[in-house]
């Protein structure tokens, strides 16, 4: 490699431009090829590098929202879902409800999609700069319990009161005890207004009062919540 070259390559890394650093060789080429003036070579460098730290960005709010995969909208397949019309699906993905801080809750038998529309709809959250947690209603509760005595669970709990979006997959798989439930709407009282919650569940919601084992309790938190 050109000693030239390669101090340039040290200067942009001293100066924190690794991305641009990397690409240094690439984009020489293409100005070369290109006949690019000083001022474009320049702009290209520098859009490299703005690139370069908006890709880790992503990667980042990606790693966070802990999906358990990585499922898109465009691989949803709106034909099998005779409740959810084309236009519901585009107003959903235009993450709207999102920006006015709306919740949202999918119900239906297990592997109708669920889960994939709600991680769809996380992963086009992160993509247009939201932070996003996923999780499942069994480990939220192991975490809202352990929280007290683990750091990994309080770091957890942070994540989530600091999402925009908080997905809560599979709610109402079981029933719940009494002081399970209550740190359950600690939970959705400290993100009412602030952070917006996706909910999936398999069971609707004249069945969830029951399973939280205290209707009257539920119908204060979580309906005010989602509504």
């Amino acid at each position: 490699m050109d000693s030239y070259i390669e101090n340039t390559m040290s200067l942009l890394k001293t100066v924190n431009l690794h991305h641009a650093a990397q690409a240094l060789n690439e984009l020489i080429e293409q100005s070369i090829e290109q006949s690019q003036t000083r001022e474009k070579f320049l702009e290209q460098i520098l859009l490299k590098e703005i690139q370069g730290r908006e890709n880790r960005k992503l990667e980042k709010r990606l790693k966070q929202a802990c999906f358990p995969e990585y499922k898109t909208l465009d691989e949803f397949n709106l034909e099998e879902q005779q409740t959810l019309s084309r236009q519901q699906f585009n107003q959903l993905k235009e993450l709207s409800w999102l920006e006015k801080g709306f919740n949202l809750i999918f119900l239906g038998a297990p592997g109708v999609g669920k889960s994939h529309i709600s991680v769809g709809l996380g992963i086009e959250a992160i993509n247009t700069g939201y932070k996003v947690r996923f999780i499942t209603m069994a480990d939220l509760i192991h975490t809202l319990k352990t929280q007290e005595i683990t750091t990994a669970s309080r770091n957890s709990i942070k994540r989530i009161v600091s999402s925009d979006l908080v997905i809560i997959d599979d709610l109402m798989f079981m029933a719940m005890e009494k002081n399970e439930a209550n740190l359950f709407f600690q939970l959705v009282n400290k993100l009412y207004g602030q952070t917006s919650i996706i909910i999936t569940s398999n069971k609707g919601p004249e069945d969830w009062g029951e399973l939280l084992g205290d209707p009257a309790h539920y119908n204060s938190n979580i309906g005010q919540a989602c509504a």
